[in-house]
């Protein structure tokens, strides 16, 4: 009977684990529409506390003071962060998940490894032992440096010296010689520290040489780092919904890497070992006053801008990065209410990389209530310009450049791009003429169909409604 019972409940933590897996998956999938996320987050969230309360019921956990202590605190971190951090610090805040879950993970390594001694562990879990350490390390110290230099306590330029691609290939190799050492012979502790310590560095010098703004790729690179450090973990403890778990987390920031390198039509390595996307730098065309050579350029005001929407059939809004610094949402869903009101039609043209990560700008729309379903993806938008009247660009630079499709001497020849100069007339909001992360001048600024509206993105849409209301 007493195997009966054990056979039993062996196949229903089986089966809560499979039930735990499958709110996970449709979790995530639910997360790829503005419209569904918020369930495919609660979704996900029912999965982990599933999966948690199963884990601790496996495990047989006979004292719970200091797991009861650690969820409390951490829901009550995770509470005051989720409410407390703006939306353009959204990336930092999840460089800081991805570090500390990797830290967890190689935790989980190094107190398995303290509990059963080197004689106890198998070639098998020596091996996973030694990857979860080297990958969970990578993952803390890279998303550290990945936090500074979002955070500006670290310079968003490239960090380089001579030789340091090589020195970072070669100790990566080490450190992966090491591991197999290691699963070798455990009883040389010295290879473990070996391994902590260099992977630690690794992670530094990995993310050190990457430009501030291509800081959202290596973001999304290290969460799927976070992601396999966890299902290594899983293979430690044995734990199959932490390997499945950290797995799905791995493949999809695989994916989601993948996606912002085609969308800046970068290669992984190339964002990895190419030092490029400094961004702080005004090179290109323009000068140290951040105005474009060889371009004239058409300014306008607020009362004009009004009276061109005013009279238009179709507006679109294009949203950049700006709008998300000046926190603009807000007033730029104004700007689309009172158009409306004049029977404009209104839609948004969003650009995978828009903002600092992808869904990022959608999320930040959608904090101002505005409708699913007027927000179209580059695929869908493009097909729309050649009808619109008018194209509002807030805040984004290189997403709207002709140059990529145009130049082929153009670092961003190629990349896909928003096709906004197909419109009858398109209008910049921005502060200066200063180029974008690549670091070249914008041909849109000074196409004929084009004007430059110079000022704050807020303060700018302000003034709009202010015209709007003025003209109605």
């Amino acid at each position: 009977m007493g195997a009966e019972t054990s056979s039993f409940l062996d196949s229903a933590i089986m089966l809560l684990y499979l039930v735990a897996t499958s709110f996970f998956i449709i979790g995530i999938k639910r997360l790829g529409s503005a419209a569904t996320a918020r369930s495919g987050n609660q979704l996900a969230a029912i999965g982990m506390l599933l999966g948690v309360a199963v884990t601790l019921f496996d495990q047989q956990i006979l004292r719970y003071e200091w797991i009861v202590a650690g969820m409390v605190l951490g829901g009550l971190v995770g509470a005051v962060l989720a409410r407390s951090v703006a939306m353009t610090s959204m990336p930092e805040l999840v460089a800081l998940f991805n570090g500390l879950g990797g830290a967890a993970s190689a935790l989980v390594a190094w107190g398995e490894w303290e509990r059963v001694g080197a004689a106890g562990l198998g070639p098998d879990a020596l091996v996973t032992i030694g990857l979860s350490l080297l990958i969970g390390s990578i993952t803390l110290t890279g998303s550290l440096m990945a936090f500074g230099k979002l955070n500006g306590f670290i310079t968003g330029k490239p960090i380089t010296f001579p030789a340091q691609n090589i020195l970072t290939i070669v100790l990566m190799a080490s450190m992966l010689v090491a591991s197999g050492l290691f699963a070798w012979d455990p009883s040389v502790e010295m290879l473990f520290w070996i391994i902590l310590g260099g992977s630690l560095l690794l992670g530094v010098l990995t993310v050190l040489p990457i430009g501030g703004a291509d800081m959202p790729v290596v973001i999304s690179l290290l969460n799927s780092y976070s992601g396999l450090a966890a299902s290594m973990a899983g293979f430690v403890l044995n734990n199959p919904l932490l390997i499945v778990s950290g797995a799905l987390v791995g493949a999809a920031g695989l994916i989601l890497t993948n996606i912002m390198c085609v969308a800046m039509n970068r290669s992984l390595l190339n964002v990895l070992f190419g030092s490029f996307g400094g961004g702080d730098s005004t090179a290109g065309g323009a000068d140290s006053a951040g105005t474009a050579t060889d371009m004239i350029i058409k300014e306008t005001n607020a009362d004009d801008i009004a009276i061109q929407c005013g009279y238009a059939n179709k507006v679109v809004i294009v949203p950049g990065y700006g709008l998300a610094v000046a926190q603009a949402q807000h007033v730029v869903k104004e700007v689309a209410t009172l158009l409306e009101q004049k029977g404009v039609e209104v839609l948004y043209g969003i650009h995978p990389v828009a903002g600092r990560m992808p869904g990022h700008m959608n999320v930040l729309l959608a904090e101002a209530d505005v409708p699913y379903d007027q927000l179209y993806d580059m695929e869908q938008i493009n097909s729309e310009f050649s009808t619109t009247d008018v194209v509002l660009i807030i805040g984004a630079n290189d997403v709207v450049n002709p140059a990529a499709k145009s130049n082929p001497g153009s670092p961003i020849y190629g990349m896909p791009v928003l096709n906004v100069q197909e419109a009858g007339r398109t209008i910049v909001f921005k502060r200066s003429l200063k180029p974008g992360f690549a670091g070249i001048e914008n041909e849109l600024f000074g196409a004929e169909q084009n004007q430059m509206f110079f000022g704050d993105a807020k303060k700018s849409l302000q003034d709009l409604v202010r015209a709007l209301k003025e003209n109605e």
